[in-house]
């Protein structure tokens, strides 16, 4: 089995129920959650006059290769009404693969590990407390670690 952190995303609507509506759709068309985070209202990154986001973490594990979870969750953004209008945009929902085991993957389509999560307190907060012991393959440190060498001052807060 493959063990699989994804980052789950909301700025739009009603976000708790997007984030909900996903980690269904998660469950039927990839695996059911094995571990869920605290939900997080995070300050908008990237595009600072955006809405605040709610964001978590899910862990799943399953037999799928890494391309064809990317091809889902794309599927998955896709029917839940994502539209990709602009860079950093508001979304309805935003799914990212953040690990795939200890797998690097870097393809122009895919990277794994995510590539900006080691700099992002939305990302470390959630994913540190589900899975705080879990090494990054390329950085070799866990993700407490990461997340206390954060300098990314954003406000994520747990709700």
């Amino acid at each position: 089995m493959n063990e699989v952190f994804l980052l789950l995303g909301s700025n739009l609507g009603d976000r708790k129920f997007f984030l909900q509506q996903a980690i269904m759709h998660i469950a039927y068309d990839i695996a059911p959650a094995t571990k869920i985070s605290s939900v997080y209202e995070t300050q908008s990154w990237g595009k600072t006059d955006e809405p605040d986001y709610l964001n978590m973490v899910v862990a799943l594990e399953t037999d799928l290769p890494a391309k064809t979870i990317l091809e889902k969750i794309l599927f998955i953004e896709e029917v839940m009404g994502r539209k990709r209008e602009e860079k950093w945009g508001s979304r309805i929902i935003d799914i990212d693969i953040l690990y795939y085991n200890q797998e690097v993957i870097d393809k122009p389509e895919l990277q794994i590990p995510h590539p900006e999560m080691h700099k992002r307190r939305f990302t470390l907060e959630p994913l540190a407390e589900i899975a705080p012991d879990f090494m990054h393959p390329v950085l070799h440190k866990n993700n407490l670690a990461l997340k206390s060498e954060l300098k990314d001052n954003l406000i994520v807060k747990k709700l």
